[in-house]
């Protein structure tokens, strides 16, 4: 099986750098990265009632991805949990689940199992806190479930809110507990879109979810679309006779 593409994106809820919403651009963006599994972050409304502002017919139509639809979603208008929203290419889906994550700040994540030409992948996707406190306790609670389960490769992806590196990183709980686990990591800048200096958003593989060229999708349109530029990677699975289930 080739290299899948992966993408994790924070779309602003589709108001971009000119401070305009503008949710068929944030379509465009997401079709130009082509990747087969994206993470999105905030794409419900902050307030009211929390609506999704993308068209998931125009999602499936423009970029051939499919939102997973989680039945304990957050609102009844909401795309996502949390505003986190994974799409899927040509994906089996076994199981999802929306967890809560722990902080003062409502956040939550998305917990897939799924089988790609017939190789089992658990997806999280994620969107961590801005206090640093939240965020220790929220690595720690990503670190049960990325430990859990049958024990097949993981990809982990999100913003997690974090820019440090080394012993002050908040995300050193889930490195500490995944010593004895296989992953693969790298950081990029991604943040503010426009001169990314500051690597907020993450892509993750652990479980011998192998993960290489990290980059930024920098385009004209990803640096009007969004605050965030989309981060993008591609991901390699074991073969299903070695993969660990």
């Amino acid at each position: 099986m080739s290299d899948l593409i992966v993408s994790s994106y924070n779309i602003h809820k589709a108001v971009g750098t000119d401070m305009r919403r503008d949710p068929a651009r944030t379509v465009r963006v997401i079709r130009e990265i082509g990747a087969d599994i994206v993470a999105l972050q905030e794409v419900d409304r902050r307030f009211g009632d929390r609506k999704g502002v993308l068209d998931p017919d125009m999602l499936r139509a423009e970029t051939g991805l499919s939102p997973l639809v989680l039945t304990d979603r957050l609102g009844a208008h909401a795309h996502g949990w949390h505003g986190n929203l994974l799409l899927l290419r040509g994906a089996e889906v076994e199981q999802a689940r929306a967890i809560t994550l722990p902080g003062l700040e409502p956040r939550g994540a998305i917990v897939a199992d799924i089988r790609l030409n017939g190789q089992p992948l658990r997806v999280i996707s994620a969107h961590l806190g801005l206090l640093h406190q939240s965020r220790l306790l929220q690595a720690r609670r990503l670190s049960e479930e990325i430990d859990g389960g049958d024990g097949r490769p993981t990809l982990v992806m999100g913003d997690f809110n974090e820019w440090r590196l080394g012993a002050r990183c908040s995300l050193m709980p889930m490195r500490r507990e995944l010593r004895a686990v296989k992953r693969s990591a790298a950081t990029i800048a991604s943040f503010p879109a426009q001169m990314p200096v500051l690597p907020l958003d993450r892509i993750i593989g652990c479980r011998q979810a192998l993960i290489s060229d990290l980059r930024t999708h920098d385009s004209d349109l990803a640096r009007k679309a969004s605050d965030h530029l989309p981060i993008r990677a591609a991901l390699r699975l074991p073969q299903v006779a070695d993969a660990a289930i």
